[in-house]
């Protein structure tokens, strides 16, 4: 009996497209989804920083007005994604036991938007214009939650919360469910919509965010040497994974297969990473081991490269010490802004169809390798090249690290 787990659906909604082919179409275009913000609250709070990475596709414009109307925006981009994963896998509610299916969806922050507009309800009007649903919208398990019922699972409904390494760590909890046998398909990814006055001005506070406000297309630029923060982005990424036993026995398409996954930690700092890489080696190392992959035989890393001055340049030193100097790098970020507790599902889905169609998307705004990257990192236009086996890496504030080895189908 094969254990191996399979991608047999993928959706998504980003800063770049409403679907996952609008979007992959975008990035290989080399297009940016990062804009101007208009919102009130930018002026009114004088933030330094005035961009972000808005979904190309507002939710309004998928959901019907009444549904939208019960879901945080968080909420609704991950049923807006979620759909379309289901949909794409061929599966339905009746073709699959729902004791053998489960749900997992991290987010970062969850219904901050709820709850920030709760509260201005509760301090304004009072407490009788204060949604019944507050709660439901603003919890961080609700992205979850409201697909685990809509698709009738019942074999678990998880989210992690792991700040920028949610959705990767969701994806690997669904491996580990699935290789022990716990369910045979499993609904997993991230979802994201925090971009508010408070999240920004605490970012612009900490000093991590991009304030290059006259050229927002060209704002993310990770290892570049002159970034100078990351930009702020949303969206939702959602796979569906099941055991290849199951897989096959309905004929369903393979994207291909999850070979291994990573986790670690680093005890390290709230929001640094540690200099030496150690941790995000950990569990790279760790992805290849539980995969069998040869790290001769990765030949490209998805980076989580946020475009921050420290953490892009820890990160291949990371790479360099797990896997080598060989693998080709490549960073989305510069395309779509940072996406938080969906990043890193989203990239994932990226490196899934680097491997299926032998491309690796360019690096955007990279004009200057930094001389502390010794790798070779795509820019200026996508690259082909035939790709056994390739990483998604993902971290997050409080030292999470993930890691995902794919291989093709």
């Amino acid at each position: 009996m094969s254990n191996d787990i399979v991608i047999t659906g993928l959706g998504a909604t980003t800063p770049l497209g409403g679907d996952v082919t609008s979007t992959w179409d975008a990035l290989l275009a080399g297009k940016s989804g990062v804009s101007i913000l208009d919102a009130e609250w930018v002026t009114t709070f004088g933030l330094p920083t005035r961009i972000a990475a808005q979904l190309a596709v507002d939710p309004s414009e998928v959901l019907p007005r009444v549904e939208a109307r019960r879901l945080d925006r968080c909420e609704q981009v991950a049923v807006i994604a979620a759909r379309q994963a289901w949909a794409d896998s061929g599966l339905t509610t009746d073709s699959v036991d729902s004791e053998r299916l489960a749900v997992i969806i991290g987010t970062g922050i969850g219904g901050a938007s709820t709850l920030l507009n709760q509260d201005d309800l509760l301090e304004g009007p009072g407490l009788r214009k204060v949604s019944p649903l507050t709660v439901p919208m603003l919890m961080p398990n609700g992205p979850a939650a409201h697909v685990g019922i809509e698709l009738k699972a019942r074999a678990g409904v998880h989210a992690p919360v792991s700040a920028c390494a949610s959705g990767a760590e969701a994806i690997a909890w669904a491996f580990r469910m699935l290789r022990s046998g716990e369910a045979d398909v499993i609904v997993a990814g991230g979802a994201e919509a925090a971009i508010a006055g408070i999240t920004m001005a605490g970012f612009c506070q900490a000093r991590t965010m991009s304030t290059n406000n006259d050229e927002p297309t060209k704002a993310s630029r990770p290892f570049d040497v002159n970034r100078d923060g990351f930009v702020l982005g949303e969206g939702a990424g959602i796979m569906v994974l099941e055991r290849e036993e199951h897989a096959k026995a309905r004929g369903a398409t393979i994207y291909g297969k999850l070979a291994g996954v990573g986790t670690s930690s680093d005890g390290y700092h709230i929001t640094a990473p540690d200099p030496e890489g150690a941790g995000q080696a950990r569990a790279i190392t760790t992805a290849l081991r539980t995969g069998g992959v040869d790290p001769a035989d990765v030949g490209h890393v998805n980076c989580h490269a946020t475009s921050t001055s420290v953490g892009d340049v820890t990160e291949t030193v990371a790479i360099r010490k797990a896997i080598g100097e060989h693998p080709v790098l490549t960073a989305p970020k510069g395309s779509f802004g940072h996406l938080l507790g969906a990043a890193g599902a989203v990239e994932a889905i990226v490196t899934v169809l680097s491997i299926r169609d032998s491309v690796i998307p360019a690096t955007l705004n990279l004009e200057e390798l930094d001389p502390g990257v010794v790798h070779d990192v795509v820019a200026g236009e996508p690259r082909k090249v035939d790709l056994k086996a390739a990483v998604n890496d993902s971290f997050g504030f409080g030292g999470h690290n993930v890691a995902l080895a794919f291989t093709s189908a």
